[in-house]
């Protein structure tokens, strides 16, 4: 069976994201939902050819997912995923346009729905002190969760990376790691001495007890059955030992994330230096995520203004 030209047209795109782009696995997957919604729309409208949509096809679809609802009454897509569907079909078209294949963008003046800024709260570092005392245990499974929120904490690295590491990941003295991020894109992030200490125990005595009939023997955390621990695992460890302290309903991977950035910032870091930890393209997307606290705010304005602790005649 041949393709029309909207299945090519796709096809193609999906290629060069691939390729060109070198989007993450995960990033090609979200687009590919997306387009395939968006595809089965246009062919309910009898459009097979990405020449025949114009400006109203895209207004509509983008406009019927906002305004979608469940049976509840609620709406049936968060903004963020109206907002992405939109990107997946504005990047569809721009490449049809640039390829060749549209004489003409039918996207370009489509917005999106705008998104609020979804800022986790950063703990705070006591908060991270008693979170990191709660997995305390030595069996294997005690001495690998201990690690995965050491390693969370200390480099900031997402959770994708941290189930993607393999075991020559560290360099031999154990304190830098290579992190392989969005993009395929290659980091080298440093580890303090608690992170490089809990690594090292677990890899001694932790692994070594988990890596019987190994599946993945480069990986570096295992599940229970020896076989690398998916993402989904790895959340729950981390929301399992919030709970114990009472923060399971604040904690996440991507908490822990933002609060290691969050700190290092209110103790001085340069954002330049926060960004290359990250693994963040714009220092801009820094930002958001180290938000600076009204009282570190408040602190350095009277540590750095000549007349903020100024005294009025008044008061002398």
């Amino acid at each position: 069976m041949v393709a029309d030209p909207l299945r090519r047209a796709i096809e193609e795109h999906r290629l060069w994201l691939t390729v060109e782009r070198g989007l993450a696995p995960n990033s090609r997957l979200a687009y590919d939902r997306d387009l395939a919604r968006y595809e089965q729309f246009l062919r309910a409208r009898g459009i097979a050819d990405p020449i025949a949509v114009d400006r109203r096809d895209v207004h509509d679809y983008v406009g019927g997912l906002a305004a979608a609802t469940d049976d509840a009454g609620a709406p049936a897509l968060a903004p963020a995923s109206v907002a992405r569907a939109a990107v997946a079909v504005r990047s569809f078209h721009r490449f049809c346009v640039a390829e060749g294949i549209a004489p003409s963008d039918p996207s370009d003046d489509v917005g999106a729905p705008r998104v609020p800024q979804g800022i986790p709260k950063a703990l705070t570092e006591p908060e991270i002190e008693a979170l990191l005392g709660a997995v305390e245990a030595r069996d294997p499974l005690a001495l690998r969760d201990r690690a995965i929120l050491e390693l969370l904490y200390a480099t900031g690295i997402r959770i994708g990376e941290l189930v993607g590491l393999d075991l020559d990941a560290f360099d031999d003295d154990r304190r830098t790691l290579r992190v392989l991020g969005k993009g395929s894109k290659e980091r080298v992030v440093p580890v303090g001495r608690a992170a490089r200490r809990a690594v090292d125990d677990y890899l001694a005595h932790g692994r070594l007890a988990l890596r019987h009939g190994a599946r993945d023997a480069d990986a570096m955390f295992l599940n229970a059955r020896g076989g690398r621990l998916s993402r989904q695992s790895c959340w729950k460890i981390v929301r399992s030992a919030g709970a114990r302290v009472g923060l399971a309903e604040r904690l996440s991977p991507h908490v822990l994330r933002h609060s290691c950035a969050t700190h290092m910032v209110d103790h001085g870091a340069d954002i330049r230096v926060v960004q290359e930890l990250l693994g963040h393209a714009s220092v801009s997307t820094t930002q958001v995520y180290t938000k600076v606290s009204p009282e570190r705010l408040r602190a350095v304005y009277e540590a750095s203004h000549p007349r903020a602790r100024a005294r009025s005649n008044a008061d002398r």
